[in-house]
């Protein structure tokens, strides 16, 4: 009897470890009503939805995720599975904003290419205003992504909303503005863009982005971009049309600071870099060899790029303003000049020394040479990922974007399944359920110790007999 209930005792302990282990799953898209958010001024038909996981991050930064034409936000998001397992795993919101009943993202009128002009990318920009309020988030961690039109959005926001944006991550897009060229409003489709026939110089780019924000002289958000060099719906030649706009925008030179070549997922990406004076990755630009429209998102490099690939601290890119050099010493008493200090690394130099009582100030050293780009051929990584790794698991892949009538329309695969919204897995456990496992546990080791005792006793009593 005592063996048998020995095995029941370690089969329930067994089962209860099991239990322990598995996660409890509860974090999935959630629609926000209009009237929650603030959807005030702006195009009745952009709705939002987000995803918050379980384990959240204190001042959680933030990922907006820009679906493709006519594709679903459940199915985009089962396409960018490896940036949902990172929030799960980091603790960072994803918000999903919804072009409902419409073809394509309004990124070619005036509206939605000036900053709070009453359009989409005004709508955005209102999502995540109410995201840092409500959840604290941090709100100079706030990217941007997406692939085709949400491609095309993700450089109209960060060209029209520089102010809100840290950075962004463009697969298949045009440059901010493109769009405009030849604008259908009907489908909010461009076939001058799309075909590649839009082409401007790095100025007349650049000038279009600043005129989208006039006045605006703050931080510019670093971009990476991707483009398949067999794409079918929006032609390869606007990677260079992006790469001569964000050059000009981020003040780099059209030349890339390093270039180099990987395989990930199956395509092979001819890479480039562009770092600013402080050295740091600001612009980087992938084109797939044979790549095709609906290439698989490389999640990993991009959440490299945000910094997201672990949890906690600050976005990667320091402004270059924090690397100045310092100032000089005061002068000695003795009327003998002040000795400068020498500027610390990045562009600036450092400012004279202060003169002592009877002295002279010292003269400035021009130095801060330690922030100049490296020379060209430097193999570099992507945000500091391994460029030897693998990118994250894609969806299924869904049905392959194509043009209809002119318009363009992408179907609703974006490289994952279409249906409802999954249930995310994430590394977070219930508390109930660990306090309902402890409870049973104590409950059968309690049980096993009277066992104990009372074979004890009856055992004592048996040899008293005796």
């Amino acid at each position: 009897m005592r063996r048998f209930q020995n095995r029941v005792f370690v089969v329930a302990s067994f089962s209860l470890g099991l239990f322990a282990a598995m996660p409890v799953y509860a974090a999935s898209v959630q629609a926000v009503s209009r009237a929650t958010w603030g959807a005030s001024g702006v195009p009745s038909y952009v709705n939002m939805n987000i995803y918050v996981p379980d384990k959240l991050a204190e001042n959680p930064p933030i990922v907006v995720g820009c679906h493709s034409c006519s594709t679903p936000v459940s199915s985009f998001f089962n396409s960018i599975s490896g940036v949902k397992a990172g929030a799960d795993k980091n603790g960072f919101i994803i918000i999903l904003p919804e072009a409902t009943g419409r073809n394509c993202w309004d990124v070619g009128t005036t509206k939605s290419l000036t900053h709070d002009g009453g359009g989409d990318t005004q709508a955005v920009a209102q999502m995540v205003k109410y995201t840092l309020e409500k959840y604290k988030g941090d709100p100079k961690r706030v990217y941007v992504m997406g692939g085709s039109s949400g491609a095309m959005m993700t450089q109209a926001m960060l060209a029209v909303y520089p102010d809100i944006f840290r950075a962004g991550a463009a697969r298949a897009g045009v440059a901010a503005g493109c769009w405009a060229d030849g604008f259908d409003g009907g489908q909010q489709w461009s076939n001058n863009c799309a075909g590649g026939r839009t082409s401007k110089s790095a100025q007349q780019w650049g000038d279009q982005v600043r005129g989208m924000f006039p006045g605006y002289t703050g931080h510019r958000p670093r971009l990476q971009i991707f483009h398949g060099t067999a794409d079918a719906t929006i032609n390869y030649k606007n990677q260079a049309e992006a790469i001569k706009e964000w050059t000009n925008v981020l003040e780099l030179s059209e030349t890339p600071t390093s270039t180099d070549m990987i395989t990930s997922g199956g395509t092979t990406y001819d890479r480039q870099f562009w770092k600013n004076e402080c050295g740091q990755t600001v612009f980087e630009a992938w084109s797939g060899r044979n790549g095709a429209h609906s290439m698989a998102y490389e999640a990993d490099a991009i959440l490299a790029f945000f910094g997201l690939d672990k949890a906690g601290g600050a976005d990667p890119e320091t402004d270059c303003s924090e690397a100045a050099g310092s100032g000089g010493t005061g002068g000695s008493g003795d009327g003998s000049g002040g000795d400068q200090n020498v500027g610390g690394a990045g562009p600036a130099a450092g400012s004279g020394g202060a003169s002592g009582d009877g002295g002279s100030a010292g003269e400035g050293v021009t130095v801060g040479s330690g922030g100049q780009p490296a020379g060209g051929g430097e193999v570099t990584t992507t945000g500091g990922s391994d460029p030897s790794g693998t990118s994250g698991t894609s969806g299924t892949s869904g049905a392959a974007d194509s043009a209809t009538s002119g318009a363009g329309s992408e179907s609703a695969g974006e490289s994952g399944e279409t249906g409802g919204c999954a249930v995310v897995a994430g590394d977070a456990k219930s508390k109930s359920s660990y306090a309902a496992v402890v409870a049973m546990g104590l409950a059968l080791l309690t049980l096993r110790r009277r066992q104990r005792n009372a074979c004890s006793s009856k055992n004592a009593n048996k040899g008293s007999s005796r």
